[in-house]
Order: structure tokens, then sequence, then C-alpha cells
């Protein structure tokens, strides 16, 4: 067990989008946490993140007392030292702030993915591991409420010998979003459709099967919208138990209507778990085909208590209050810094598969980077 201060001092290193929930987790656990910096090389972005979830000076103060602002992440590192940093940056950022804030001595979250670069992954996983750091991934599936049980049983046997999954992500942006940041859909800083919005499924369903994938086979297209990378993927993986994984993941479809869906079937039974239009959906069934999902959902309400909900709206909740737990004990997260290497292994395992028409073996022995796929669509 380690030594953990009545508080863990948190800095959050960029002030986009996703911010937003990082803020939203850190006030829910304000027994737990407490944030000590904003940074960003935007001098506007903290006070409108700020504004953007209705607190004003007088309320930062009160709940933030010890809230600074920065510019430059390096001097926020050396002026405060934080315990934990969250880093909701460009993914081609993700490396060079991840490594120089575990240098530094900090605990990192970081949202996914955690590299653009085979290489780049490992060398963060091997910092961390000497530094005795933990890296808590933004794979944010893994904390939605009953999946752990889901997952569990999967692992130990319940549900028999699985046979195969897939995952869809239909995660639709139009032309607007990408044009809204330069980086958006660039094999530098974001990669397409399967590297950003879908590595949380591919993620997710490697652990619910509790496997390795040994091989990929996988092509990518630009279909709808004009960027750089890909905006339609399919994949499957052959997984070391012999199961099969097929992956679906595009931006080109309607952005009203998000989805993600996966589906795992076993000798003793099926699961269900989608994710549409911001609703849950869940079905579990044994090999009689009788419907189980309750006994899940009676599982989990008694687990998590008053903090179902807040669970299952935001799981940037789970990822903070695992991340405590991780610190506290001496153990990894949940969605820990190998989680985050494995699934950029995969993603990219598809992109060369794309690029060289075949089958190629996982894990990768190269130093592959989405900056090998520059050029790929002429």
């Amino acid at each position: 067990m380690t030594d953990q201060p009545t508080k863990l001092r948190v800095a959050v290193i960029g002030c986009g989008i996703v911010s937003k929930k990082h803020l939203r987790a850190i006030i829910k656990l304000e027994d737990r946490f407490e944030l000590v910096a904003l940074a960003d090389s935007n001098p506007s972005a903290p006070g409108a993140l700020l504004k953007s979830l209705k607190i004003d000076d007088a309320k930062s103060a009160k709940i933030f007392p010890k809230l600074k602002l920065f510019t430059d992440y390096i001097e926020m590192l050396e002026t405060l030292h934080p315990d934990v940093v969250a880093i909701t940056v460009p993914s081609g950022l993700h490396f060079q702030m991840a490594k120089r804030c575990l240098e530094s001595g900090s605990h990192v979250l970081l949202e996914k993915p955690m590299t653009m670069k085979v290489s780049e992954a490992k060398e963060l996983v091997d910092i961390a591991r000497s530094a005795d750091r933990r890296i808590a991934m933004g794979h944010i599936y893994r904390y939605i409420p009953l999946v752990a049980d889901i997952q569990n049983d999967l692992a130990t046997g319940v549900f028999g010998t699985i046979t195969h999954g897939s995952v869809i992500v239909r995660w639709g942006h139009d032309q607007k979003y990408y044009d809204q940041a330069a980086w958006r859909g660039t094999w530098q800083f974001d990669g397409g459709a399967l590297m950003n919005q879908s590595i949380h499924a591919i993620d997710l369903m490697y652990w619910l099967m509790n496997d390795a994938p040994i091989s990929v086979s996988g092509v990518i297209a630009r279909r709808s919208r004009d960027i750089e990378a890909e905006d339609l993927g399919m994949a499957v993986f052959e997984m070391r138990s012999g199961a099969l994984c097929q992956i679906e993941g595009t931006t080109a479809t309607s952005p009203k209507d998000h989805e993600a869906r996966f589906f795992v079937n076993a000798e003793k039974g099926q699961v269900r778990v989608a994710l549409r239009k911001g609703r849950p959906a869940l079905e579990i069934r044994n090999a009689a085909g009788r419907n189980i999902t309750m006994r899940y959902l009676f599982r989990a309400l008694i687990r998590y208590g008053n903090t179902f909900l807040t669970r299952a709206t935001n799981p940037h909740y789970g990822i903070y209050d695992d991340l405590s737990g991780a610190i506290r004990d001496g153990r990894n997260p949940i969605a820990d810094a190998a989680s985050g290497y494995q699934s950029v292994q995969a993603v990219l395992g598809i992109y060369a598969s794309a690029k060289l028409e075949q089958k190629i073996a996982l894990p990768l022995t190269g130093d592959e980077s989405t900056l090998d796929m520059t050029g790929f669509f002429k």
C-alpha cells in the first residue's frame, strides 16, 4: 500500500470538450481529489471551460481554492508537482506530455489513444513501471456499471468457451466537426474512425473476451468526409483462444444517431451491450435462452449504491475512483497502461493490413505508426 495524501492534487492539460467530464468527476470525488491546475496553450480556454460548467470566479474560488491557470504545461509541472495529471489534448501530443509527466513524478490519466506509434506506447509502459507510477487509460466502456461483472463471468468461464464477438461503432461526425479543428482526421495528430472513435470499443471487446489477438485482417476507406485518414474501417481479429472478433468503426454515418454495439457469443450464453443516442441497453442470456440481465443490474445497484447513475452517465467518475484506489493500494487501474498499449497495437495492425493488403501477425514487432499511412488515400 502506498502512502497517499488526504486528497490527490490533480492538474488537467487541455481544456476542450472532454475535459468537462474530468472536472465533473473531480467535483463529485472532492473527498479524494482537488483540482490545482488547468493548462492550455490557449489562454482563454480554461476560463471558457469553467464557464461552460457554470462555474464563475466566485464559485471557482470556493470549489477549487488552489486552482492556478497555465499556458505552459511544463511550467505547471515544475511549479506544482501535481500527484495526478489528466491529459486531454490531441492524440499526437499524448506521448511527449505523458512522458514528461511520468518523469516528473506524476501519475497520469491519459485519454485514448495512448499514442500514435508502437514504440512510444511501449516506452510509456516501461517508464511508468520503472517510476512506479500509474497510467489510467480513458477507456470509458470498462467503467460503465454492470460491465465489470459481465467481464468477470465471461473470464471465469460462467458462460463457457467464447466462440466469437463483434463490435460496431457508428459514431457519425459531419464535415463541420472535422473543419472545427485542423488536427482532426489527420494521421499525425488523430488518425481516423478506428484510432479515435472506435478504440474504446476495441479495448472493451478484448477485455470482455479476456483474450489477446494473434492476427488481424483489415480494410479502411474514406467514403464521406474530406479528411486525411479513414472514416470507415472493418477488420477481423483471430484471438489466442481461437475465437474470432469482428470490428466495424465509422464516422461516415449520421451525427444525430451515434451508436456502439457489442456482442459476445459463448457456449453457455450470449451478451449484448449497446449505447445509442446516449441510452444504454443490455441483454444477457444463459444457455437455455433465458434473459438474466436483471441479475447483473441488481448486483451493480448493490455494489455502486447512490453512485450508480453518476457512473452510468459519466464513466470518468469510475476512472478517477479506480485511479485513487490504484494509487492507494499500489495496483494497476482497471484500464491500465497495458490496455492502452494493446489497443494501439490493434488499430495500427488494422492500418498495416489495409496498407499491405495482407493478414498481419500480432503483436506488432516493428515500429508502426499512423504516419506510415500518410498518402494512403490519394
